[in-house]
This record gives structure tokens, sequence and C-alpha cells, in this order.
């Protein structure tokens, strides 16, 4: 399973009504921290597949949600279950760490 892509308009369809627990990287084109994990987290999408779902929010282009979850330093991660924020990772991580801490957080 591919990691997908989450806008303001689709954010609560997407992720806060979503069925299973949610994955969202808020990130920029121009953040190399950002595109340093991206491998990373493609990885663990095709691994989880079906467990988790991984969504990619540029923060750029979508400002609102951003503001809303108060990121202020990309990349963002959070993990959303049943509409609720569940947990944060914030900054670049190796694989296995981002690995263990969906792992740990579905």
């Amino acid at each position: 399973m591919a990691v997908g892509k989450v806008s303001d308009a689709t954010f609560e369809a997407e992720v806060l009504k979503s069925a299973e627990p949610v994955v969202v990287d808020f990130w920029a084109e121009w953040c190399s921290p950002c595109r340093l994990i991206a491998p990373a987290l493609e990885e663990i999408s095709g691994a989880m597949n079906g467990k988790v779902k991984i969504l990619k929010l540029n923060v750029d282009e979508n400002p609102a949600t951003a503001s809303k979850y108060g990121v202020m330093s990309i990349p963002t991660l959070m993990l959303f279950k049943d509409g609720q924020l569940a947990s944060r990772q914030v900054g670049a991580a190796p694989k296995q760490k981002l690995e263990q801490w969906i792992s740990t957080s579905v």
C-alpha cells in the first residue's frame, strides 16, 4: 500500500473518519529531512499493509490543518485513531524508530 496524500479539504474524511489508524506526515517540498524519511514511510506502509494508513499533508498547500494541530516544525508525524490524535513524532528519525513508533501506537 503506497503512501497517499491528504489536504485541508479531505482531512476529515480521510483521517478523522477513517476506520483504521492513520499516520499523517506533515511535510513540504523544500524540507530535506522530510524527503529523507519519505522512502522509509513508503516501506513501512507496504510492510504494515492494512494495519495503518500513511498519508502526507503538504503544509505549504494546506496551512489550515497544520495550524489546527500546532505544527511548528517539519517533518511532524501524527497518528490518529478513532478520529483523535493519539501520538506525535517531531523530526526525522531512522526507519527502525519510525516503524517502532507506529507499531507501538497502533
